[in-house]
């Protein structure tokens, strides 16, 4: 008898919308599990906890087993307007209609990559909703993949050439460095 499948949501900004990382997560979780694993993106470049908030039910109507957030960056940079402290109340909100649609599945809060350059400087305090989406997450169970100890031990050189335009790795540079962290998160350490 075939192995059940396994659903995924990613959901998040550009950096899930063309972050480019799905199809080799979606591979070597299908190694690591033994099973047929289906990743669906929903996301949006540019996109804030905002649109999020509009966006929970069509995460909720993929029935997800696993869902992958991701939300901070935007609501980071300067010229969005929005405090850390409503990003963490949308985030909240996010997480328990995610929590209420969804009450078997598990939910990761991410943090995704540095980010440098013009597009870095205008998000000086990108560290306070990094934070304030992990409070959110503890808050509500969510565990939280880190992906900042896999992209600290690249070079300067690598960085720059992993993500090119300081916000947004290269496929590439996000399977490289994020799918087995995520594969560790979903998986436990894989045997084979």
């Amino acid at each position: 008898m075939a192995a059940a499948g396994l659903k995924i949501v990613t959901f998040g900004t550009s950096l899930t919308a063309r972050g480019g990382w799905q199809a080799d997560l979606e591979s070597a979780l299908e190694q690591c599990l033994h099973r047929p694993v289906d990743i669906a993106i929903v996301a949006k470049s540019g996109s804030t906890t905002e649109w999020a908030l509009s966006s929970v039910d069509r995460v909720i109507a993929e029935s997800p087993d696993i869902v992958l957030v991701e939300f901070y960056a935007n609501d980071a940079a300067l010229n969005r307007w929005m405090s850390v402290s409503a990003s963490q109340r949308n985030f909240s909100i996010i997480l328990e209609r995610l929590r209420t649609g969804l009450p078997h599945a598990r939910i990761f809060m991410m943090v995704m990559n540095p980010m440098s350059g013009l597009r870095g400087a205008i998000r000086p305090f990108l560290e306070s909703y990094i934070s304030a989406h992990r409070s959110v997450a503890a808050e509500w169970n969510v565990a939280v993949i880190d992906h900042s100890a896999g992209w600290a031990k690249l070079s300067s050189g690598e960085l720059s050439t992993g993500i090119p335009d300081g916000v947004h790795p290269t496929p590439a540079a996000a399977a490289e460095v994020m799918v087995s962290t995520i594969v560790e998160a979903i998986g436990g350490t894989c045997s084979d």
